[in-house]
């Protein structure tokens, strides 16, 4: 872009370019990536990359690129990247022991980041001496090699007892999840203003390489630091967590990327512009690697690619939102000015941690399907709405204790497929409470019996506790 004379504004919309389809296509990317297998989902997206990786690489060597086509075909690689990544950050558990997961996390963030730390070097000396349509064909032909390893990847077969969700009723399912998740929803408020602030640093570094050199190699020589401190970032990460909880690591991380952000604005000169990039690097691995781990140890496998992609919608579309902010910001006030505000911002946002918490246990999501399945009348039509009724005897001492758990309880049941949920208590016969919740097809509620957790038997335990008898269960169908 900026070998297209194209101002800072572009700059930065080749950031927003590359953010936004994970925006629009993260949704359905998560919802289709729990339904179908997800090694042909990678296969199918690898293989859009690699068409459009060459498209872009035979226009730019023929001449023909522009900056708007430029946007619209990053666009379009990101968006096989978009849809490809909630099913490749999924298969991540199925990889390893779940005792493992962080420090397979951390070493996913090594190997990415060492790529980045060598990748735009060499790629900065390929655009100095062949120019920038030959760094394009080298990365075309790099889709190749991933193309072969999937293709070749035997995956184990995953086999459901249930009937298969369809796209929207899985999209609905991921959102309520969420919805209904609190340790979910305090990682992606924390994650997505934290990225907000520091998208500003890597969508104006073009920029400010420009700015301090007219070399592309500049631009590969702080990238390349950037990626040399994510490194080493995830090598000390695991001591790091060690010795401190999650908020520690992750608030230490974003303050530490704001002052980097706020030095890169001040500096002028290449090398200890590379140094803050060493630091920034660390930073940013640091509170990017536990974020995704937060994800990954609330959400269970049946809903794990959808909780992964409203993650990345929430960080993605915080740094597209960021880089276009910040680009204009660079565009009426100058890089500088950008720089600092966008760096004062992420220090501020570790303010947050005094209110939302980071969960610092690792749940056990283990499925815990401890519920008779109920016999019914195979000949009569359930797809209306199902009302399930649960009639409970509460000791009288015990009253409190029920009404406290039982709302929580109500949580857990519209976390995983209720669409409404109440609690009442009769009026004739003290002591007897009903609980009552709609799902929205007999389908969709076997699945709710196959979503409960070991976690969950906790919050079970306690509100067996606080009853005499066995719970009564009716399950009524809507006329």
């Amino acid at each position: 872009m900026v070998s297209l004379n194209a101002g800072p504004m572009y700059v930065a919309l080749t950031q927003t370019a590359s953010a936004l389809p994970f925006f629009v296509l993260a949704l359905p990317a998560g919802a289709i990536g729990d339904i179908v297998d997800r090694r042909k989902i990678i296969l199918f997206t690898e293989i859009w990359m690699v068409v459009v990786a060459f498209l872009l690489a035979g226009m730019t060597l023929a001449g023909m690129m522009s900056p708007v086509l430029l946007l619209i075909l990053t666009f379009a690689l990101s968006a096989g990247d978009a849809f490809e990544s909630p099913s490749w950050r999924a298969v991540l558990p199925e990889l390893v022991e779940k005792e493992d997961l962080a420090a397979a996390s951390a070493l996913n963030g090594i190997e990415f980041n060492f790529a980045r730390a060598v990748g735009p070097a060499l790629a900065g000396a390929v655009v100095a001496f062949a120019g920038v349509g030959v760094a394009f064909l080298i990365n075309a032909f790099s889709f190749l090699g991933v193309i072969v390893v999937v293709a070749r990847w035997k995956r184990r077969v995953v086999k459901r007892a249930t009937p298969p969700e369809t796209v929207a009723g899985a999209t609905r399912a991921a959102i309520r999840y969420v919805r209904y998740s609190p340790g979910v929803r305090r990682v992606m408020v924390r994650g997505g203003t934290g990225m907000f602030f520091a998208s500003g640093l890597l969508a104006l570094l073009p920029s400010l390489a420009h700015r301090i050199s007219g070399s592309p190699i500049a631009y590969g020589v702080l990238l390349g630091g950037f990626g040399c401190g994510a490194v080493l970032g995830a090598l000390v990460l695991q001591r790091a967590r060690a010795r401190s909880s999650a908020d520690v690591v992750v608030s230490a991380g974003i303050a530490t990327f704001g002052l980097a952000t706020i030095a890169a604005g001040a500096l002028h000169v290449v090398w200890p512009l590379g140094a803050v990039m060493l630091f920034g690097g660390a930073a940013w691995v640091s509170f990017i690697s536990l974020l995704n781990v937060q994800v990954l140890n609330q959400a269970p496998d049946w809903v794990r690619a959808r909780v992964l992609a409203v993650a990345m919608l929430v960080f993605q579309g915080a740094v597209a939102a960021g880089s276009a902010t910040w680009g204009a910001v660079a565009a009426r006030v100058g890089v500088t000015e950008a720089l600092l505000w966008a760096g004062a911002g992420a220090i501020l946002t570790t303010v947050l941690a005094l209110f939302l918490r980071l969960p610092d246990v690792s749940l056990d999501l283990t499925p815990w399907n401890h519920w008779r399945t109920p016999v019914v009348d195979a000949g009569v039509d359930y797809e209306g709405p199902i009302l399930v009724t649960v009639e409970y005897d509460v000791a009288p001492e015990r009253v409190p204790d029920f009404i406290e758990t039982i709302r929580e309880y109500g949580r857990i049941r519209r976390r995983d497929g209720a669409s409404r949920w109440g609690i009442c208590r009769d009026l004739e016969v003290p002591h007897r409470y009903l609980e009552t919740f709609a799902v929205s097809s007999w389908a969709e509620h076997l699945r709710q019996h196959d979503r409960l957790t070991r976690a969950d038997s906790q919050l079970e335990e306690r509100l067996r506790n606080c009853i005499r008898d066995e719970p009564m269960v009716r399950h009524l169908l809507y006329l």
